[in-house]
């Protein structure tokens, strides 16, 4: 027969139980998912939802509450950029061109000044 075991061993754990069985969030991020996520599970008591119908406005609450609400498009400048600057950020910062592109917009086409940029970020 099977020996009787701790309290704290779990049935079916894998031996990292701070990884399965997490009590509080790590972080406000994790604490700020986590209150998102349980707005999604509360329900009200409208019989007239269905038990697969998703409620929009709990929905929306919850990604507002994560920083994802309505995306504001960043007005871009109208520059002219050198191919060869796009090429360059391309090449020495490991960028994709659109992204390129935008760097070199958001510093009126000035490479020098761009690279500066993205370094100190």
């Amino acid at each position: 027969m099977a020996e009787p075991q701790p309290r704290s061993v779990h049935e079916g754990a894998t031996g990292d139980v701070d990884e399965e069985v997490q009590t509080t969030a790590k972080s406000a991020e994790d604490r700020k998912a986590a209150a998102a996520m349980a707005s999604l599970d509360s329900r009200g008591d409208d019989a007239s939802t269905s038990g697969n119908a998703v409620d929009q406005d709990a929905v929306n609450r919850a990604v507002q509450g994560l920083g994802g609400g309505a995306v504001e498009k960043k007005e871009v400048k109208k520059v002219k950029v050198d191919a060869a600057d796009v090429a360059l950020l391309v090449d020495e910062l490991d960028l994709t061109k659109p992204k390129a592109t935008e760097l070199l917009k958001a510093h009126d086409g000035d490479a020098v000044k761009a690279m500066k940029a993205f370094i100190e970020v």
